[in-house]
């Protein structure tokens, strides 16, 4: 039995609280839409000490995810994904970054100008 599936009576068989040893908040400010990335491979054996959620993530986010799209994947709480992103944060394990907005894209005119410049080099 894996420690995501339920008992229709009690719920979860783990208590989100132990996962996170009591913690209620995260020590990053972590949005729904932070962007999280795997930092490194794991050299062997140090992988042990996390627990499978963590590790979870960690494989999870070997391609860019958003905090919500963790929390889905893994079952948990999305303030439960936020305290265990902000562990694997802490350690090193991953990078968070916000997405790219429109407002972060560059801007055309600009790139066209910059361009032309060259051009005349």
């Amino acid at each position: 039995m894996n420690r995501y599936e339920w008992d229709e009576e009690a719920g979860p068989l783990v208590r989100p609280y132990t996962l996170t040893r009591g913690r209620t908040r995260p020590a990053d400010d972590l949005t729904l839409i932070t962007l999280v990335t795997t930092a490194d491979p794991a050299p062997e054996g140090r992988d042990s000490a996390l627990h499978p959620e963590h590790r979870e993530i960690l494989e999870l986010c070997r391609a860019p995810q958003a905090v919500a799209e963790i929390a889905a994947l893994v079952r948990l709480p999305v303030s439960v994904a936020k305290i265990l992103i902000g562990d694997l944060v802490a350690g090193g394990r991953v990078t968070v970054r916000a997405p790219i907005s429109m407002a972060q894209k560059p801007n055309a005119e600009l790139l066209r100008k910059v361009r032309d410049g060259l051009g005349r080099l």
